[in-house]
């Protein structure tokens, strides 16, 4: 063990670790979730961390030497490795403080074992004066995070823009299966399949163009803006430089941005981006919805398609499957929403000059991020991509239903339809069956009324009722 000082006293740290006084004191106070730090986020604050000190060495205001070694321990991070020495758990006081100081410590005492000295002997690099050089946590914390942000966006949006495909590409396998189309969860008009997802992949559509625009409304940041947005503690140079430094070095689109006092107060962005993961997570609990209904049985339920099985669904029933990856889905969308109201209630407690509960926005906002890219994945490989219909199902509930006789009102009257449903409802017969045993409509009319070809068409012409009335 190896003895660490700070303005507090004393305490003992394990001599392997590279965290440090700061750390441990976290560890011990804020022993609250046992989640940790998204991977992605420890990324990005390794990165704002680089770029600050390839400015600050590049200006002068650090040795090369220390520079260097402390850029190579920043790479380190990056790559993935000494992950586990970030410690600190996400929900915590201070406002990030304890995780912005897990960071400076990891790389401070990465940096000393490079040049040749002991963990701890911080003479060589300082975790404060050096590798926090220039920076606050109230401009480092929030910059990592919409870094961490920014990259999980992307690749959500890919995810969703395959699940797009995936919804387009059965729109076209089910164009031909007509369907009983259902409101309030009864009988409606005949529909296709191919319509309904259709009407999920233009849904999805506008998910993928929201995540994109949220990547537009994130890219400002604060880094520069220390303590308070002023700037204060950091020369002009240094702040004019470092943000180029730092889209260099991610290659991201990011900015500074114009006015880095309300930049380093105000979280309302992360309400921005998070309604947008909301709407998207609303969409993803209605469509799953719809699936399972339409998926429920196989015996007692619609059935109209056929969820693809994943694994046994009782413990006690042999055969039982359950469709539980859409309900996982459902679950996650729910997830997303819960976590939307904590962000935005963190956005509206922030006080003055900085929100202090800034860790449980980031928090909430990586792990909804996870979750749907994780999501989204699994439900187009596992469910979508292998749905399949029950043609004959569809045309049979379609054949039962007195609602086709909708599309005979132009044609037949209001009066005249209502007394052919009423005989239909009397003998317990279908619609069509009524219509050709009073000879009223050939099986050929009738079978050219409820085509899919038909119900793609928008409305119907004075032409085409004028040829069944002649007929």
């Amino acid at each position: 063990m190896r003895i660490e000082k700070d303005g507090l006293g004393e305490k003992e740290i394990p001599d392997n670790a590279y965290y440090g006084i700061h750390t441990q004191r976290a560890i011990e106070n804020f022993p609250i979730s046992g989640y940790r730090l998204h991977p992605e986020f420890i990324k990005a604050f390794a990165q704002v961390k680089k770029a600050c000190a390839l400015v600050n060495t590049e200006l002068g205001y650090m040795e090369e030497k220390i520079g260097k070694a402390i850029v190579q321990a920043c790479n380190d991070l990056i790559n993935g490795e000494l992950h586990t020495q970030i410690k600190v758990d996400p929900l915590q006081g201070g406002a990030g403080t304890s995780t912005n100081m897990n960071f400076n410590e990891v790389i401070a005492n990465r940096a000393i074992e490079i040049l040749g000295g002991e963990k701890g002997n911080y003479e060589i690099v300082h975790p404060l004066h050096q590798v926090n050089m220039h920076q606050s946590t109230n401009d480092v914390y929030p910059t990592a995070l919409k870094i961490a942000t920014l990259n999980l966006l992307k690749r959500l949006e890919e995810e969703v823009a395959k699940l797009q495909e995936a919804f387009q590409i059965k729109e076209q396998e089910f164009k031909n299966v007509v369907k009983l189309g259902r409101t309030e969860l009864q009988d409606a008009v005949p529909i296709t399949l191919g319509m309904e997802f259709g009407a999920y992949a233009e849904a999805i559509a506008r998910d993928r163009w929201r995540i994109f625009k949220a990547r537009e409304r994130i890219k400002i940041i604060n880094l520069g803006g220390t303590a308070v947005g002023t700037g204060l503690g950091a020369p002009r140079k240094y702040i004019f430089k470092v943000t180029e430094k730092l889209r260099e070095l991610t290659g991201l689109n990011i900015a500074r941005a114009e006015n880095l006092v309300d930049a380093t107060q105000n979280m309302d962005i992360f309400v921005e981006v998070s309604g947008m993961l909301k709407a998207y997570a609303a969409n993803l609990f209605k469509i799953a919805g719809d699936l399972r209904l339409l998926g429920s049985g196989p015996h007692g339920g619609i059935a109209e398609i056929k969820i693809p099985p994943v694994q046994p669904g009782s413990s006690i029933m042999p055969g039982k499957v359950n469709p539980v990856i859409l309900e996982a889905v459902q679950q996650v969308a729910l997830k997303v929403i819960g976590n939307d109201n904590v962000i935005t209630l963190v956005a509206s407690l922030g006080q003055l000059e900085l929100n202090q509960f800034i860790p449980l926005s980031a928090h909430s906002l990586l792990e909804s991020l996870e979750i749907l890219i994780n999501t989204t994945k699994i439900l187009r490989t596992k469910c979508v991509e292998f749905i399949e219909p029950d043609s004959e199902k569809c045309l049979e509930y379609v054949i039962k239903s007195k609602t086709i006789a909708t599309v005979l009102v132009p044609i037949l009257g209001y009066k005249k339809v209502e007394e052919i449903v009423k005989k239909a409802m009397k003998q317990r017969k279908g619609i069509k069956e009524i219509l050709i045993e009073d000879k009223i409509m050939s099986d050929e009319q009738v079978e050219k009324l409820l085509s899919a070809k038909r119900m793609y068409k928008l409305g119907f012409t004075e032409d085409e009722y004028d040829e069944f009335k002649r007929n």
